[in-house]
């Protein structure tokens, strides 16, 4: 199987300088680590008039190696890698002002490769370098942060630590065998032409031995500071058709029918909660605690489908990453396991589909509380960078204790598993999601966002309290962006008169259509749906009758055609 290898050649050396200064590093991890996090290549190089460049340097490299490898799987490069910037950013501002009282107090460049998959992420601010050599042609991809006073005086005008605010470069390059990564600080790349720079790389020497010829070339070349290199060739890539995660559990055969009784792996089968054509769902007892639980199955019916098996993986992988109140708990067992399953905890309660055909006319403050847990489990989902994209009443359960819980994971977009190869490579073809709880943005072939899962929960709230939805429920199974056009919202006073306006407005505005006029985030939301809103109370002040009661409106335009045909017939005789 073919894995990511990359060779690494490396040199630094003070120079004239009475210290060393640059620091620089590399992290290649073993196993399933390379495959959801990648391998990182570092360079700094501390600020000389910094009072303190040295550290500053060696801290930028050193936190990130080690605090990069500590994010969360499902978060993205790009997510991960500016969470710790920013953190590395602030504290080397902060210190350099409380040790130095200087804003140039501890202060360094720095340049990032993170090789994940196919793509290498390359981060970087300051004037320290990466070079792509390709087919013999050889690129400068980072541009350099200093402003040129003169011929022979200029200044960093962004580096880590010199500003509270970080602003860092960021791209995304698509990888292919025989790619070789120069990276360098300027006591360097200020001493050697590229055409040099070509030759050396193109040299059939050990990778050290290149990255040495570099330090001595520009010592030669009279190099007034201290020299680092780093080179990085890529001599293997991995396969991404699918995902090197679940292909230890997609050996596991399918389990049996389970009838009450029955044992599997040391689970006693005690009822069938749910079956249908793709899962069976059990309740369960751990015969090793006693505990009860839930075992989830995969249908015998796709045991040769592959999309199948790689979703039903999926699930219990998002389920393990996220711990939250409002969200079901995926559980991890402690034996062995012969066939393919997951067990998550047991909730004695209802699903909100049939807590709402209990309820038909349900007191606002409960449903208030329904929706403010929900927008923390979904806030939980997102905080991994994780979006649901199938939030319906059906996924979402309340337990007797009136605690609420999403309880499926099968739709989850992860997008650090998305940047190795989607497991839902299919989506294209397939909206994830059910018909009138997924958001426009999907069936046009969108991304789906944050305010994607908004939408699904404005469609919920406003069925809890209206009992009907938005929209109604006249959507085409596969709409087009025509069929969304011609979708008028349906205010809530046709429905419940009991809904105040600024609430409703909060509604609308989860529900837009067009996601550009949704809100940002799901705190908004849920601030506007539990406090007035005066903008929300001047735009009900007039509601077009289309709105307050399309039924009566479309009699008044039948009623003033039809007088209008009698007026022009009655002209004609």
């Amino acid at each position: 199987m073919l894995t990511l290898k990359i060779l690494v050649g490396c040199a630094s050396d003070k120079g004239i300088k009475p210290r060393n200064e640059d620091f620089v590093g590399v992290h290649f991890p073993d196993g399933s680590e390379l495959t959801l996090k990648g391998a990182v290549a570092a360079i700094a190089d501390g600020m000389s008039s910094s009072e303190a460049g040295q550290h500053a340097s060696q801290c930028c490299v050193v936190s990130f190696l080690a605090d990069y490898y500590s994010t969360p799987d499902s978060w993205s490069v790009k997510h991960a890698a500016q969470k710790i910037l920013s953190a590395t950013n602030s504290w080397l501002y902060s210190q350099g002002q409380a040790r130095y009282q200087s804003t140039k107090g501890m202060v360094s460049t720095l340049s990032l490769i993170v090789f994940k998959a196919t793509i290498a992420h390359l981060f970087h601010i300051g004037d320290s370098r990466i070079y792509r050599l390709r087919a013999g042609n050889l690129e400068q991809l980072t541009r350099d942060h200093r402003v040129w006073v003169s011929s022979d005086k200029s200044y960093l005008n962004r580096a880590m630590g010199i500003d509270p605010r970080l602003e860092v470069d960021y791209q995304a390059i698509p990888l292919e065998l025989g790619d070789v990564f120069l990276m360098t600080t300027d006591g360097v790349h200020d001493f050697i032409d590229e055409k040099t720079m070509k030759k050396l790389l193109l040299s059939d020497h050990h990778l050290n031995v290149i990255a040495q010829d570099f330090i001595r070339t520009a010592s030669e070349n009279k190099s007034d500071d201290n020299l680092t290199c780093q080179i990085l060739c890529v001599m293997e890539l991995p396969e991404v058709k699918e995902d090197a995660i679940i292909r230890p559990q997609k050996a596991l055969p399918f389990p049996p029918p389970l009838s009450v009784g029955e044992k599997l792996d040391g689970y006693q089968i005690i009822a069938e909660l749910h079956a249908s054509r793709r899962t069976q769902i059990y309740q369960v007892i751990d015969t090793d605690s006693g505990e009860t639980v839930v075992l989830k199955t995969p249908s015998i019916l796709y045991d040769d489908d592959t999309n199948y098996i790689e979703n039903f993986i999926h699930e219990e992988w998002a389920g393990k990453r996220l711990n939250h109140a409002n969200i079901l708990n995926v559980l991890t067992p402690n034996r062995y396991r012969t066939y393919l399953y997951y067990v998550t905890e047991f909730l004695d309660g209802q699903t909100l589909r049939e807590w709402i055909e209990a309820n038909p006319k349900p007191d606002i403050k409960i449903v208030v509380k329904i929706i403010e847990q929900l927008v923390k489990g979904l806030q939980a989902f997102h905080r991994m960078e994780m979006l649901h994209q199938d939030l319906k009443p059906e996924n979402v359960l309340i337990d007797v204790t009136g605690v609420v819980k999403i309880i499926d994971f099968g739709s989850v977009k992860i997008a650090g598993i998305a940047e190795i190869s989607p497991l839902h490579s299919h989506e294209e073809e397939n909206v994830l999601g059910t018909l009138n709880y997924t958001a426009p943005e999907y069936h046009s072939g969108q991304r789906g966002t944050v305010k994607s899962d908004l939408f699904s929960l404005g469609v919920m709230a406003y069925e809890l309290l209206n009992g009907t939805l938005p929209f109604g429920d006249t959507l085409p199974d596969k709409p087009t962006a025509a069929h969304f056009a011609k979708l008028i919202y349906v205010p809530s006073s046709q429905h419940n008169e009991m809904i105040p306006n600024w609430m409703d407005g909060a509604l609308r505005k989860a529900t837009a259509i067009n996601p550009t006029l949704r809100y940002d985030t799901l705190s908004e939301f849920l601030y506007d749906f539990t406090h007035p809103n005066s903008a929300f109370l001047k735009a009900e002040k007039f509601v077009p009758l289309i709105e307050r009661n399309a039924t009566l409106f479309w009699k008044v335009v039948s009623l003033v055609l039809l007088i209008s045909n009698l007026v022009l017939l009655y002209r004609s005789l």
